[in-house]
C-alpha cells in the first residue's frame, strides 16, 4: 500500500459560509418545525422533525481501542477507556410511516459520561453523540439543495400514505436495477427506494466532517460480529414495522451479541475531500477508514411499551460533542439550529422536558 499523505491540520479557515447561509438556515427552521407541527396536530404527539420513527432503543458499552497511533489519539480517543452508550435505530422522515415506505436507515449513538472540554455554547455537558445513516454521502452538496428537498418533503407530510407505499415499491425496484449494474441513487433511496434490508447488517456514515483534535475526519460504524455480518444485505419482508420486529427478534435471542467497529477517515486533501460539499464521497484510496473503537450491544428488549415515552426524554445531536470533535461544514451548522428548534417544539408540545440520561 502506498504511503498516505499527512492528515490536513484543522484551522478555522477550513470552513467557508455563504453570504445567504443564515437566511437559508432560518428557512430550514420554518420548514422542519412546520412539518413537526403538522405531524403533532395529526397524531396528537410531537416527534423528531427528522428520523421520527424509532426501531430500537438499546443500551451498550463503547470501548476506545488500545494502542492507537499518535495520528488517531485525539479527543475521545486520546486514551483507552470504556463508556456506557445508548443506541437508537430509526428512519426518516418526520412521520411515523409504515416500513412499506422504505427510506434510509439511521443509527445514533450517545456515549455517556465523557470527560473533556465541550463545544462552545452547548446545552449538554456529558455525552459524545454520533449520528449516522447508511450511505457515505449526502444527496445534496449543501443546505440550499437540502432546503429544496425539505420543502418537497413538507408538501407531502401526513398526506397520501397509500401513494407513498406504491411509490416506494416502484422506487425500490428501480434502485435494485441501478445497483445490479453498479450504480446507486441517494435521491431514489431518500424518496422511498431504500432496499428493504435488515438494519443491523448496514454500515453507517456521518456523511459530514468533524474535528478530530488537530485534524478533520468523518466517522463510520461497521458491523464486525459474525451475527451482524450475516445480516448484511439480508432482505426483510415488506411489512408496517418490519425493522422494529427484526431488531427485536435478533436481541431476544439468548446470548445475542452485536458488535460494531467505529472507524475514522482523516481528511488528507481538502480539494478531493471537501468540508462544505457533503455530496462528495471522500476517496478511500487517499484515506482509508481506520478503527478506533468498538460498540458492544448484548441481548435485551430492544423496544418496549414505554420506549416511545423514553424517546421523548432523549435527544441525539451532533453538537452534543467534545470541542475536539466539533461538527464542521454548512450542513452541521444548520443542524445545530434546526435540531435545537425541533427539540424545543417537541418538548413543549409533549410537555416532556428533554434531558440527558444520568
Amino acid at each position: 500500500m502506498p504511503a498516505l499523505l499527512p492528515a490536513v491540520a484543522y484551522s478555522v479557515n477550513v470552513e467557508h459560509a455563504d453570504a445567504d447561509e443564515q437566511a437559508t438556515i432560518a428557512e430550514l427552521v420554518k420548514v422542519f418545525t412546520g412539518m413537526a407541527q403538522v405531524v403533532a396536530e395529526h397524531e396528537g404527539r410531537a416527534h423528531r422533525a427528522v428520523h421520527a420513527k424509532g426501531h430500537a432503543l438499546l443500551r451498550g458499552r463503547f470501548r476506545v481501542l488500545d494502542g492507537l497511533s499518535p495520528e488517531l489519539s485525539h479527543g475521545l480517543f486520546a486514551a483507552p477507556g470504556e463508556y456506557d452508550a445508548l443506541v437508537r435505530l430509526s428512519s426518516p422522515p418526520a412521520e411515523q410511516l409504515p416500513d412499506t415506505v422504505s427510506t434510509p436507515r439511521a443509527m445514533a449513538v450517545k456515549i455517556l459520561h465523557v470527560p473533556g472540554a465541550r463545544v462552545e455554547g452547548g446545552d449538554e455537558q456529558h455525552s459524545q453523540d454520533f449520528l449516522m445513516v447508511n450511505g457515505p454521502a449526502f444527496n445534496t452538496p449543501g443546505i440550499s439543495g437540502f432546503l429544496r428537498s425539505a420543502k418537497l418533503l413538507a408538501a407531502t407530510t401526513e398526506r397520501m400514505p397509500r401513494t407513498k407505499q406504491l411509490l416506494s415499491a416502484t422506487l425500490r425496484g428501480t434502485e435494485a436495477a441501478l445497483e445490479a449494474v453498479g450504480g446507486q441513487s441517494g435521491t431514489l433511496k431518500a424518496l422511498g427506494g431504500e432496499p428493504q434490508h435488515h438494519p443491523l447488517g448496514e454500515t453507517f456514515f456521518t456523511q459530514v466532517p468533524f474535528r478530530y483534535g488537530a485534524y478533520i475526519a468523518k466517522f463510520s460504524w461497521v458491523p464486525v460480529s459474525p451475527a451482524l455480518k450475516a445480516l448484511t444485505g439480508e432482505p426483510l419482508e415488506s411489512a408496517p414495522d418490519t425493522q422494529r420486529e427484526a431488531v427485536a427478534a435478533f436481541f431476544a435471542q439468548p446470548g445475542a451479541v452485536a458488535e460494531w467497529e467505529l472507524r475514522v477517515q482523516l481528511c488528507r486533501d481538502l480539494e478531493k475531500m471537501p468540508i462544505e460539499d457533503a455530496s462528495v464521497v471522500w476517496p478511500e484510496e487517499l484515506s482509508p477508514y481506520l478503527p478506533v473503537g468498538r460498540l458492544l450491544v448484548e441481548a435485551q428488549a430492544s423496544w418496549s411499551a414505554d420506549a416511545e415515552s423514553s424517546e421523548d426524554q432523549l435527544a441525539f445531536a451532533p453538537w452534543h460533542a467534545l470541542a475536539a470533535h466539533r461538527p464542521l461544514g454548512n450542513l452541521n451548522r444548520a443542524r445545530r439550529v434546526v435540531m435545537a428548534a425541533s427539540r424545543e417544539f417537541r418538548s413543549t408540545f409533549n410537555r416532556c422536558p428533554i434531558h440527558e440520561p444520568t
